[in-house]
């Protein structure tokens, strides 16, 4: 099986629990990979043959910076389940790590995140 990473994409978004969440608003930081065949891809290079790098980062950031949710989960899932969807024909499994660097929590830590897998990613 092979690998698509999208790492460390950088959002705007409204999703928290907390009021001063959706009314402020804070960043995300989302990291996607893909399970796919690459092998059609590096030898005939023809995009065609790939997931486009530019419509999954599209995809997340609609996503991110669309609807608000309260959870962090909900918004993984999302994007989750979007990318199934949109590549089923490319894609047999998904990862999904939502970062949010500075939420509104007492304490010292560097962040809090999900990291969710959906379909078949070996």
């Amino acid at each position: 099986m092979d690998y698509i990473h999208l790492n460390e994409m950088e959002f705007y978004g409204y999703h928290g629990a907390l009021p001063e969440e959706t009314e402020l608003g804070q960043r995300f930081r989302v990291t996607v990979s893909l399970a796919t065949n690459l092998e059609e891809a590096g030898k005939t290079d023809d995009l065609d043959k790939t997931v486009n790098y530019a419509e999954v980062y599209q995809l997340c950031k609609e996503i991110v910076e669309g609807e608000p949710k309260k959870l962090i989960e909900a918004v993984a899932e999302n994007i989750a389940g979007n990318l199934l969807n949109c590549y089923s024909n490319k894609v047999t499994g998904v990862r999904v790590v939502l970062i949010k660097p500075d939420p509104p929590i007492a304490g010292h830590y560097a962040s809090v995140s999900v990291d969710i897998t959906r379909g078949n990613f070996k």
